[in-house]
């Protein structure tokens, strides 16, 4: 998918939520418990209940990883099914990968040629030769970490080894390896102050904003500091909406709660 294709279905659908299918089996409905198939059978649930109000889905690798072959094969089903059924929806691997190239190479060939995703997160701390494998498919993308939202991101994220902070290096290194039609990079929403110097360094490349809703990360803030004349935003948003239920209606809840995220998105899109 291309940066023009990805804007053009966050103005048509007002939208730019993407939806993290995470799937934890111990937190499904009881009634989809004895499916031979049961993540595959949540995550469709979930993907047709809320693809009129997302432009973007991201599962992300762990979760299904954690279950075995079944785990991994549910997950190549799932994309599958988004990009059979839904090709306009941008699909992310979030895999968070990052090894030295050749290793690299495999990893982008099995997100990006097997399972066919869209994009995938990757680990930049080791550099370049890293990278790069990722950013070798036409219309694919790698969105790298760049400022996280978890606790432990001032271990490292935040340091000034005596000119600017660590995160910020990596985003201006990063950006001279890609450009925004190939490069986006992972923010965190409960660091939404800071995407005002973020934006400083790339104004015109897409963020992926994990962290609103149940890490508490504020849509309004991340729109206030973040936006670009394109959008230039994907807001996720996993546990607050996959699990808004838990009973026979939990696909209705979910599309009921990507629905109240994408009416105050719209609120954004001049």
């Amino acid at each position: 998918m291309t940066k023009k294709e990805l804007i053009e279905q966050i103005r048509t659908k007002k939208s730019f939520l993407c939806v993290g299918l995470d799937p934890d089996t111990d937190k499904m409905p009881l009634h989809l418990k004895n499916s031979d198939d049961l993540i595959f059978e949540f995550n469709r649930a979930i993907i047709d209940a809320t693809a009129p109000y997302c432009v973007s889905f991201k599962p992300n690798s762990a979760f299904y990883e954690a279950y075995g072959l079944k785990g991994v094969a549910a997950l190549e089903k799932t994309i599958l099914y988004i990009k059979t059924k839904y090709p306009k929806h941008f699909v992310i691997a979030d895999a968070k990968r990052g090894d030295i190239g050749n290793t690299s190479a495999m990893y982008a060939k099995a997100f990006l040629q097997t399972m066919n995703a869209d994009a995938i997160t990757v680990a930049p701390y080791m550099g370049k030769d890293s990278i790069e494998p990722f950013l070798q498919y036409k219309g694919k993308w790698a969105i790298v970490l760049a400022l996280t939202s978890n606790p432990g991101s001032s271990d490292f994220q935040m340091l000034d080894p005596g000119f600017k902070e660590l995160y910020k290096h990596v985003i201006t290194s990063c950006r001279s390896w890609g450009s925004d039609e190939n490069m986006m990079f992972v923010v965190g929403a409960t660091k939404a102050e800071w995407l005002k110097d973020i934006r400083a360094i790339i104004p015109d490349y897409f963020l992926l904003v994990p962290g609103i809703g149940a890490q508490g990360g504020s849509l309004e803030d991340v729109c206030k500091y973040g936006l670009s004349k394109d959008i230039g935003l994907l807001v996720n948003n996993s546990r607050g909406i996959i699990y808004a239920g838990t009973g026979t209606d939990f696909a209705d809840m979910a599309a009921k709660e990507a629905k109240r995220i994408q009416i105050e998105m719209s609120n954004y899109i001049k």
